[in-house]
Order: C-alpha cells, then structure tokens, then sequence
C-alpha cells in the first residue's frame, strides 16, 4: 500500500504542471530559462527537510525535520555534508515547517503546520545569531472558528512564509478540493500574539510548502510539489500582483526553497536530494 502510495505521489508532481498559472495569473513559462542539477545529499539525520537559510558566518545551511522530528536544526554545505547540529532550547517541534532570517542573521523558525487545521499553538521561534531563543511569535486565524472546521474549509495550514522589512508574510498550503486560492498573510517580527486576516490571495493548483525572498528584495517564490512561481516587488509590496515565472521542477516531495543570489534557487525534498535552479 505504501509503495503504491509513493507511486501516485510521484506521478502526481511528474505531471504538475504551469500552464493554469499561465492561464489564470499570467505568469510565463521558464523552464526553458533555468537549469536543474542535482548538487548533493542530505544526511540521514535530515530525513524530512522542510526550511532552508543560511548561516551567514560561515556561508553555510540550516535545515530541520517537520513533524516527529527533535527542535534541532542540522548545519550543513552545499552538498549536503552535515556539519553540526544547533539544539534549540526551549523550543517545541510539533510541526516545523520552514525558516525566515532577517538582515540581522535572526532566524525565525516556523513551528506552523496545522495538517489537520486543529492547532491552537501556532508558533514562531526567534532566534539570534547568538543562540538565543527569544520570546515566541504566536498567532491564529482570524476566520477560523471550529477547530477542525467543517467541510471543505481546510486552509488554515501553512508551511512557507519569509522575512521582509521586519514583517514576516506567510503562504497557506491549501488542501481544499473545491477552491484552489492561496492565501497570503503578514504579522510583526516581535513577540506577541497575533490575529491573521489575509491580505491576498491567488490561485495555485498545487500546496504550497515552502516560499523565500531573494537578497535584493525584488523577487519572492512559492515552492510546490512540482514547481516553483515567482513573484516580482514592486514598490516595497508584497502581494501576487506581479507573477512572472512558473518554473516546473518535478522532484519528489520538495519541502524547502532558498535563494543562493537574486536570481538562482536551491530546494530539498523529502528524499534528501538538493538541487541548485540555475538562470541560464
């Protein structure tokens, strides 16, 4: 049953595809314009890569496990050779799903998985380029009522969200079978609690897993299962008002996106691949 489950799932990004993102929000096709390498391996220990950011000290990576795994976060090159392990202390892994790092090197690890949309302890870890874990970030949706909800209301997950000029913009990973809209949501870089109302949304045929900015600020992606869209800046705004490329990637269960400069990605999946999205 698994295998056959495996099989499914495989085929199912294989033949993810952009051409409803080209039809519904514009976005060109660019395929064409990148290269995909496979680069390296993760460890055994990072069996469910599901963030990426970089050490900024030794121009390294940081990558944790999702659910099950230890508050850990695993130091690693870019081939994929683990380097340490980071401890985070008091710190919970329910469900972490992805990192943000502000200019400062201040990660933010996102303890946001709400599979079953049932979570009231949606929580954010701050911290600093010291190893201090500062005072969490907790939230919740503001039109989330019923927990779960009833129906087909299954958008209250998120696995992606980044860091931008000291807000943090969250992506939801919509499972809804019915309506297909991600939704974008952005609170403060601060401690405290926070009630989420959406402030965009778009149409993606695919969940969302994971989303990063690139350095300059200009360009954001969203990760799927199966490709990657990317989204243009304009005016310091961070909205799905200008998609450009929908770049279709097809390896496996990709869970974490990171940009390596403004315009080159690297990703990891499930299967401990990493692969580098290079401009041609």
């Amino acid at each position: 049953m698994v295998k056959l489950v495996y099989i499914w799932f495989a085929l199912k990004v294989a033949l993810c595809s952009c051409q409803s993102d080209q039809r519904r929000n514009g976005f060109e096709k660019a395929r064409s314009e990148y290269k995909v390498s496979k680069i390296g391996r993760l460890p055994a220990i990072a069996d469910e890569s599901s963030g990426l950011a970089r050490n900024q000290k030794t121009n390294t990576l940081w990558t944790h496990n999702d659910s099950g795994g230890k508050p850990e976060l695993y130091e690693i090159d870019y081939n994929g050779k683990l380097l340490s392990t980071l401890a985070v202390p008091r710190a919970r892994n329910v469900d972490w799903e992805d990192l943000a790092q502000s200019p400062d090197g201040t990660l933010y690890i996102g303890d946001i998985g709400n599979n079953a949309n049932t979570r009231r302890d949606l929580t954010i870890y701050p911290l600093t380029p010291s190893q201090e874990v500062l005072a969490p970030i907790t939230f919740s949706y503001a039109d989330q009522q019923l927990f779960p909800p009833p129906g087909h209301q299954l958008n209250f997950d998120s696995e992606a969200f980044f860091y931008y000029q000291k807000k943090l913009y969250l992506f939801s990973k919509n499972r809804s079978k019915t309506d297909r809209y991600v939704m974008m949501y952005a609170l403060p870089a601060q401690p405290g609690h926070y009630t989420l109302t959406a402030r965009d949304s778009v149409y993606v045929d695919a969940q969302v897993t994971s989303a990063d900015i690139n350095p300059a600020g200009t360009t954001f992606a969203l990760l799927t299962y199966g490709k990657i869209l990317l989204f243009d800046i304009v005016g310091g705004e961070i909205n799905f008002d200008h998609p450009t490329n929908c770049i279709k990637i097809g390896k496996m269960q990709e869970e974490a996106i990171i940009f390596v400069n403004d315009t080159d990605l690297l990703i990891t999946n499930e299967q401990r691949n990493m692969y580098l999205i290079k401009r041609k």
